[in-house]
């Protein structure tokens, strides 16, 4: 039997790793209130203490590296893709964007690193996900304080929002995706047998603030990056539970972005009395109120027996969902490109409003066309990290400012290349390997992170938000606790 001094001492490291990890996860939230990390100042600090943490875990672990084939595969290509950014300051256009964007992905990749050793502690992966749906919620709820309390929280508003949420990030479509991953994050611990009534039950009633976010950021993006993430929420934890909280959840967000539709101060930020602000934050809090009475009343059903709890016995369930969620994707691209809107006058990014929801028009398909073509200038190496915002300039053919082909895996291919979209691709591939295993040995805890992941994926496809580290470290926190779970699967015995 172990020394009381050596259980004293693993206790203590147990400790200090539980420390470390909530260090690591405060990252993107206090990012969050900096404009999203998006500025040198905040996210050179965010890099000096993921060092610091890095540093940590390279002492006090002894296997700090990934071990399975999913962590090699993404850790290989998180740092293969900085290493590629670096590079390219040699011929980018301009070298301050290069060097920028080479700063942000050193971030990703020391932080990515960082996170799983420490996500390989079961009480630590164990508490990543409530905590991140609560990070994301606080963030969440303090943009809408402003438009609920604004006589007691006063923000500042970006002129190029219009009446959209954009606070604290000062992106609307960031702040989007915050509320997205708020309500499938709320909806899977909602949803969850292994959490406590009272987890469940304040998880149910955040999904009616994160409804009220989702709704207005006004992000057709976001909303369907959160459909997307549901569905595959579901696919991935077929359970009754889960699909019992997810309605609740979706009824609850619809809800809450009602409770706000008709305050013009709260939907558009149009002058009017600051009681619209307090009629529409206590119609929020009745809806997460009633959602909290619904979730506590099923789950004393479910522990009574008077609720079925097994899995949803459908064989084509899986395969459908997964469909509709592709579906979901292709139809958004699609419905993107057709629906190009290339009159300067009709800006669909100025003064937004919530008719935004209800309209196609959009100038990424431009944007998309100009990078493609790039890339079919430059295959191999592509122009130069930041070099899009050049080549835009020299062949736009609307008189608008971008510096972003609002999308990922689009810019990622006119910037760096085949070369490039082999590294993310090798990122992305690892953590899918990775989460393939989890699913295969048991679905349910792996679904939340899964749906997470996912939900950013898809936005980041047709946004920028690549370039938001509070939005990109939380999805990076869900591909790290893939890899950390994946690696404590027992091997497959051998028949």
């Amino acid at each position: 039997m172990p020394s009381a001094r050596t259980t004293t001492a693993r206790r203590g490291a147990a400790a200090l790793r539980a420390i470390a990890a909530a260090g690591l996860l405060v990252v993107p939230f206090v990012l969050a209130f900096f404009s999203g990390g998006y500025f040198d100042e905040a996210r050179l600090w965010a890099l000096l203490g993921s060092c610091v943490l890095l540093v940590f875990v390279a002492v006090t672990t002894p296997q700090p590296l990934p071990r399975s084939r999913g962590g090699i595969l993404a850790l290989t290509g998180i740092w293969a893709l900085a290493t590629w950014t670096a590079a390219s300051i040699g011929w980018a256009p301009l070298r301050g964007p290069a060097f920028h964007d080479t700063q942000r992905l050193l971030l990703y990749a020391v932080w990515f690193t960082a996170a799983i050793p420490l996500l390989r502690d079961r009480g630590v992966a164990r508490t990543w996900e409530p905590a991140a749906a609560v990070g994301c919620t606080l963030v969440i709820g303090y943009g809408l304080a402003g438009r609920l309390l604004p006589g007691l929280i006063h923000q500042t508003h970006g002129l190029r929002a219009g009446g959209r949420l954009d606070q604290p990030l000062t992106y609307w479509n960031a702040e989007g995706t915050i509320a997205a991953l708020a309500l499938v994050l709320c909806a899977r611990v909602a949803g969850s047998g292994e959490r406590g009534r009272g987890a469940r039950t304040a998880a149910a009633a955040a999904c009616a603030p994160a409804g009220m976010g989702l709704y207005l950021s006004y992000s057709r993006g976001a909303l369907g990056a959160a459909a997307v993430g549901l569905l595959v929420l579901l696919a991935v934890a077929a359970d009754r539970r889960q699909l019992r909280a997810a309605i609740v959840a979706v009824v609850t967000a619809v809800a809450g972005a009602l409770a706000a539709a008709p305050f013009p101060v709260v939907a558009s930020l149009h002058s009017g009395s600051r009681a619209q602000g307090v009629a529409a934050l206590i119609l929020l809090c009745a809806v997460a109120a009633a959602a909290a009475a619904v979730t506590a009343w099923l789950t004393t059903g479910e522990a009574a027996g008077r609720l079925a709890v097994g899995p949803l016995r459908l064989r084509a369930l899986r395969p459908a969902l997964a469909i509709a969620a592709v579906a979901v994707v292709i139809a958004f691209v699609v419905v993107t490109a057709s629906a190009d809107n290339t009159s300067a006058s009709s800006n669909p990014v100025v003064g937004a409003k919530a008719t935004r929801l209800t309209s196609l028009q959009s100038h990424r398909y431009a944007y998309w066309k100009v990078a493609l073509g790039a890339f079919k200038d430059h295959p191999l190496i592509g122009l130069g990290s930041g070099g899009f915002q050049v080549r835009w300039f020299e062949r736009r053919t609307i008189q608008e400012s971008v510096s972003d082909a609002h999308s990922l895996y689009v810019e990622t291919a006119a910037e760096l290349g085949l070369i490039g979209l082999v590294a993310l691709g090798t990122f992305l591939a690892g953590i899918a390997v990775a989460a393939r295993r989890c699913i295969e040995h048991d679905p349910l805890p792996a679904a939340g992170a899964v749906a997470a992941f996912v939900t950013w994926a898809v936005h980041a496809g047709v946004d920028w938000l690549w370039e938001m580290p509070a939005v990109s470290l939380m999805a990076l926190g869900f591909g790290a606790l893939l890899v950390a779970r994946a690696e404590a699967v027992p091997p497959r015995r051998q028949a």
